[in-house]
């Protein structure tokens, strides 16, 4: 698109956009959220296609006014933790759909890889999962229950234990995105090469539909989430890797504040995935289409908080405001 034809379709609404930020008068805070995503939305084209312009420094200046305004902004609620949930992550959470793409990206490459890997060498899964474990599967599968690992333990300690791992788990790979967001892959790496090589590994022993209806009971969640602590690893390492015209350490601090709203955003589906996993995934005599309905349940409630609520929010607000 050329440039005039950019600046003749959107200045009406940069210049009402500056009335506002310039004014002293007090603006809502959706409000404000969704002005900065969508001149940050602008800002980007801008800069992709007119990089010299003055233009791009025009909306670069507007988006900063925003983004000051936001933080000095203090938001009200009567209920602060269920507004949190529903309403302000899911809003500020629309700006970084990319990082969430790119984090799902980088697992299903890696996964693919512990696919492949296993293919061509059976014993990569002895290396990845241990010989102990191994054995004990392959000892599970002669004796016709592939899935006893999920029935030993008792279902309160199961959920407690698993439900504090994958919450440590998930936060080291947050935080691991200080070190330029190179720990938050290593950790991602990790875990999707062992799902990838988990996987071959039951396909290669007969029994892939009793891992998949099993195993995907608890693992919807808890892998999708895993996916998201890495999306808010490499958005706290882009505030050191691009911090565009602010310094590095002020705009280090705020992604890493709204890198830590989205590990907040994860506690409550980590809780719902160990209790999967403690209490109904041992349940392996469940019909197919109880766990059917489950995985796809589970995978329904995560594409609609991290996917169409935002998207739901920032639209609605923007018709409002435009």
């Amino acid at each position: 698109m050329r440039e005039v034809v950019f600046v003749k379709r959107n200045k009406d609404k940069w210049l009402r956009y500056e009335k506002l930020l310039a004014s002293k008068s007090r603006i809502n805070s959706d409000d404000l959220t969704v002005i900065y995503l969508d001149l940050t939305d602008d800002l980007a084209y801008a800069s992709t296609y007119y990089p010299e312009s003055k233009l791009t420094a025009y909306l670069n200046e507007l988006a900063g006014m925003a983004h000051r305004r936001i933080y000095k902004t203090k938001k009200t609620s009567g209920n602060a933790i269920k507004r949190f949930y529903l309403h302000d992550f899911p809003l500020m959470f629309y700006q970084y759909r990319k990082y969430l793409l790119f984090s799902f990206l980088i697992f299903l490459l890696f996964a693919a890889i512990g696919w492949f890997s296993t293919t061509q060498n059976l014993d990569f899964a002895r290396w990845i999962m241990g010989d102990a474990y191994v054995d004990m599967t392959l000892e599970n599968i002669k004796k016709g229950d592939p899935m006893a690992v999920y029935k030993k333990a008792n279902e309160v300690d199961m959920f407690l234990g698993i439900t504090i791992n994958n919450i440590k788990v998930a936060l080291y790979t947050f935080m691991m995105g200080i070190f330029l967001g190179l720990g938050t892959l290593y950790y991602l790496m990790r875990n999707a090469i062992m799902l990838g090589t988990f996987q071959y590994f039951f396909l290669k022993q007969g029994v892939f539909w009793e891992s998949v209806r099993t195993i995907w009971i608890h693992g919807t969640i808890e892998i999708s989430v895993i996916i998201v602590a890495g999306a808010a690893g490499f958005i706290m390492a882009s505030g050191i890797l691009m911090p565009g015209t602010y310094t590095r350490m002020y705009a280090f601090r705020q992604k890493a504040r709204d890198g830590l709203k989205v590990m907040l955003s994860t506690i409550p589906f980590f809780i719902i995935a160990g209790f999967f996993e403690g209490f109904v995934t041992r349940h392996t005599e469940m019909p197919d289409w109880l766990a059917v309905l489950i995985i796809v349940s589970s995978l329904f409630l995560i594409l609609y908080y991290y996917l169409f609520l935002p998207k739901k929010l920032y639209y609605k607000q923007y018709k409002k405001i435009n």
